[in-house]
């Protein structure tokens, strides 16, 4: 067995504590986060209602530790995609490819990242929004790689560019997030892509 493997063994969170999230996370398919309770939560983990405040400090907590188990996932499958491929606007392609993918195939990761947890100001002071920072700043270094080697126009700023690529996923899935409407990765792919692509690809290259 490797170290990674021996890492993964030593951090298994308990058996309690995966029920516990594993509860929000069924509740949460057919539920807003604010119509449930902790009771409920217990009650469809099985467990007592005071074991939940063992492992979270509230109802809030778990929330966040639930989004970022998603995240973390979410993080090494992006690290694991992006490899092999050549050229800034075939990774941001890639990007955007699985981020729909992802709010399609994931609809309580999608309400949680879009919905529940945004409209509290605890969200961006906890560590869970670290690994959405992480994941920002990874799409900020192929912008400006692509700028250096020349693919991407250098006299947008970087950032503005990242914002445009986010905001457009976000604004894309919202609605579709909130009343269950189909997300079709492959086509709003294409369509973002053709939108930003057009703007920011430097034609002299």
């Amino acid at each position: 067995m490797n170290e990674n493997n021996l890492q993964k063994r030593k951090k298994t969170p308990p058996a309690g504590k995966l029920k516990i999230m594993d509860s929000l996370r069924s509740l949460l398919e057919t539920k807003e986060f604010g119509a449930i309770t902790t009771a409920e939560i217990a009650k469809t983990a099985g467990v007592t209602e005071a074991l939940i405040y063992k492992y979270f400090n509230d109802k809030r907590d778990l929330l966040h530790q639930v989004l970022r188990e998603y995240l973390e996932e979410y993080m090494v499958r992006f690290g694991l995609d992006l490899k092999g491929i050549k050229g800034s606007l075939n990774k941001l392609r890639k990007l955007i490819w699985v981020h729909f993918h992802t709010y399609s195939s994931n609809r309580v990761f999608a309400r949680i990242l879009l919905i529940e947890v945004r409209n509290h100001q605890d969200y961006y002071a906890s560590e869970t929004h670290k690994f959405v920072k992480k994941y920002a700043d990874m799409i900020l270094d192929i912008v400006e790689e692509g700028m250096e080697n020349g693919e991407i126009r250098s006299d947008i700023p970087a950032k503005m560019i990242r914002q445009g690529i986010l905001g457009g996923i976000e604004h894309i899935c919202l609605t579709r997030v909130v009343f269950g409407r189909e997300i079709e990765p492959d086509v709003l792919t294409d369509d973002l892509c053709e939108l930003i692509f057009s703007g920011i690809a430097n034609r002299g290259k």
